[in-house]
């Protein structure tokens, strides 16, 4: 029997947010078919002259122009240190104009938890639900993560959760390298003042950029691995992210045993 056409309807637009669509295009439908009308001349442009605090010499003022990605890292390495505590930390990215995705975020979305936690968490970069909430993991992967959490005996009160990547990037893609390294410098400094005894990596890019590995999710979830936290040596494990096992949810009879090994390594 064929679904409802309110149920299809309804599982389209599921599938439109979930893949990051959230805004129309127009108002009114458009026919594509329909002949041209014919447009009125158009006016010649304008010279229009720029504002006097933005003109210097005909360049733009440094104070506007983007940041060199050399440039842009080594003013995030740089700011990230001086961060004492966390709320310092959130302060100083606030300020931080280095990556180009705080100008299209609705916000930024730095963390969730006890900042005593013994684990923390760390994913890749807000989704639409986080974008707006400014909390990480709030959508429907923030809910199967929670039902996980909660199956260890956990949630939010004693884990620590962040993204490498603190601003939504548009369309909920994957941040480029270029980005990942930008902010790299604030969650490693993060990661310190947390200083838990666990790390996990949620996914295949928060763990390359967090443990150095290049092997694949699906070759690495599950195993052991070092990570000097600024302090000292902890240990980390790469899982799934919760997003992945939402469209594979066969895959996640291997993340409930990668969470049965936090459980075990928690308990020691």
């Amino acid at each position: 029997m064929p679904p409802a056409p309110e149920k299809s309807a309804r599982d389209l637009l599921d599938f439109y947010m979930e893949a990051g669509a959230d805004a129309l295009v127009g108002e009114a439908p458009i026919d594509r078919f329909a002949p041209e009308a014919t447009a009125p001349p158009a006016r010649a442009p304008q010279p229009v002259a720029p504002p006097p605090d933005l003109e210097i010499k005909g360049r733009a003022s440094p104070a506007t122009a983007p940041l060199a990605p050399d440039e842009a890292a080594m003013a995030a390495r740089a700011a990230a240190k001086t961060a004492q505590t966390l709320p310092e930390l959130r302060a100083i990215l606030d300020k931080f104009d280095g990556c180009a995705l705080k100008a299209t975020a609705t916000q930024l979305v730095f963390a969730d938890g006890n900042p005593q936690a013994r684990v923390m968490f760390v994913g890749e970069a807000p989704g639409r639900d986080e974008d707006i909430e400014g909390l990480p993991f709030v959508g429907r992967s923030g809910k199967l993560l929670d039902r996980m959490l909660a199956a260890i005996g956990l949630d939010r009160t004693s884990v620590y959760i962040a993204n490498i990547v603190p601003w939504r990037p548009p369309g909920n893609r994957t941040p480029t390298p270029q980005e990942s390294q930008t902010c790299l410098p604030f969650i490693l400094r993060q990661i310190e003042l947390v200083d838990p005894d666990i790390l996990v990596c949620m996914g295949n890019p928060s763990a390359q950029t967090l443990l150095g590995i290049k092997e694949g999710i699906t070759k690495t979830r599950g195993r052991w691995f070092s990570f000097n936290t600024g302090k000292r040596d902890i240990r980390a494990m790469p899982t799934f992210h919760p997003a992945f096992l939402l469209r594979s949810p066969l895959q996640k009879r291997f993340a409930w045993r990668d969470f049965l090994a936090i459980k075990k390594a928690l308990a020691s």
